[in-house]
């Protein structure tokens, strides 16, 4: 909205400033921030009113988060919807990029709400039906897949990029939209089963959305693309202020979240912020580059996978618990041993996804 600013620019040459995506970024960090601050604790009121018991522990879980039975759920409602006006105040609404971010963001949300909100009526961590969650979020992501396809030239726009290989694209033809599909379905879900200790998704989140802020605005910027040989998409910089968006309010939610959370994220906010993530990864042509950054949240799922292949064909299992945080868990970590050490990681990670941008 504010963009809409620099029409006025010849007249008031200080409104110049927000034609910068840089600038735009800044304040939609800040306006999302303030927003959690000012509307969160009245969001965790009105939910724990409203839900009771809060959010069900699971049973078989360690014994330590027994401790957090009745702590409302749901806490994604904060984020995005402090993210949400902040892009909506921010960002350049005639650009599709970001429409197309903002449906997958919200899509994937009231799915998780969904879900959420049948957990804490029955009371149970069984919540919605898992093949029709996942039918609805594979509608949600390759319809958004398909738009994608439209907005640039082909062969590129139904290609993949390769990290540290400059030249090298493989163009999927039709088979580009069940694989951008599955890309950011497995963001949205990697990012919900990470979802398991006070504060140990969110950082990782906005690590990744920090290092995708980066790589829209130079993926959208045509000097600094082929300063780095990266792959051009024009209009793709844009997504750098939904990003910082979620930055801003995701700082605003661990204020809140940190341990001992007085509110959790809930399918509600790790779906769509893992949705989001993967929307942005197929946007930019960073796809494999995504399963480097979210290189934690890849392992969060493996651990679910292979957990359960194993107890089906050998009737063992791999890990004490899965997801792979809870392993560890039981293996003798703190908490916050496990969160701590899991950020750290995703720090790493993120810098490494970082360095394919130059490695070429």
């Amino acid at each position: 909205m504010f963009h809409y600013l620099v029409a006025f620019a010849d007249a008031i040459s200080a409104l110049n400033v927000f034609r910068y995506i840089t600038f735009r970024t800044g304040g939609a960090i800040m306006t999302a921030l303030l927003f959690v601050f000012l509307f969160g604790p009245k969001i965790i009121s009105s939910l724990r009113l409203r839900q009771g018991h809060g959010q069900p522990i699971r049973a078989d879980g360690p014994e330590a988060h027994l401790a957090k039975k009745g702590t409302p759920t749901m806490g994604g409602l904060m984020i995005l919807s402090g993210a949400l006006v902040a892009a909506l105040l921010w960002c350049d609404l005639t650009n599709p990029y970001v429409w197309i971010v903002i449906g997958v963001t919200v899509g994937f949300g009231a799915i998780g709400f969904y879900d959420d909100y049948l957990k804490v009526t029955k009371s149970s961590h069984k919540g919605f039906s898992g093949k029709s969650r996942l039918g609805l979020e594979f509608l949600i992501a390759a319809s958004a897949a398909f738009v994608v396809t439209l907005l640039d030239n082909e062969p590129f726009s139904t290609s993949i990029a390769f990290p540290f290989l400059k030249d090298l694209t493989l163009n999927l033809g039709i088979f580009f939209i069940p694989f951008a599909a599955f890309v950011v379905v497995g963001a949205g879900n990697a990012v919900n089963l990470t979802d398991g200790l006070d504060g140990l998704a969110i950082v990782p989140v906005m690590i990744a959305c920090a290092a995708f802020a980066l790589i829209a605005y130079l993926s959208g910027n045509a000097v600094f693309a082929n300063y780095l040989q990266i792959h051009h998409v024009a209009g793709t910089g844009e997504l750098a202020v939904i990003a910082g968006a979620v930055i801003g309010a995701g700082l605003g939610f661990l204020w809140f979240n940190a341990p001992p959370a007085a509110i959790f994220m809930g399918d509600t906010g790790s779906l769509a912020l893992g949705g989001m993530i993967g929307a942005i990864a197929v946007a930019t042509k960073h796809e494999i580059v995504l399963a480097i950054i979210g290189g934690l949240f890849v392992l969060e799922a493996v651990s679910v996978i292979v957990q359960v292949a194993s107890f089906k064909l050998t009737g063992k299992r791999v890990f004490r618990m899965a997801p792979i945080h809870h392993h560890f868990e039981l293996m003798g970590w703190t908490e916050s041993q496990v969160v701590i050490r899991f950020w750290i990681i995703a720090v790493v990670l993120a810098l490494v996804g970082l360095a394919t941008l130059k490695l070429r």
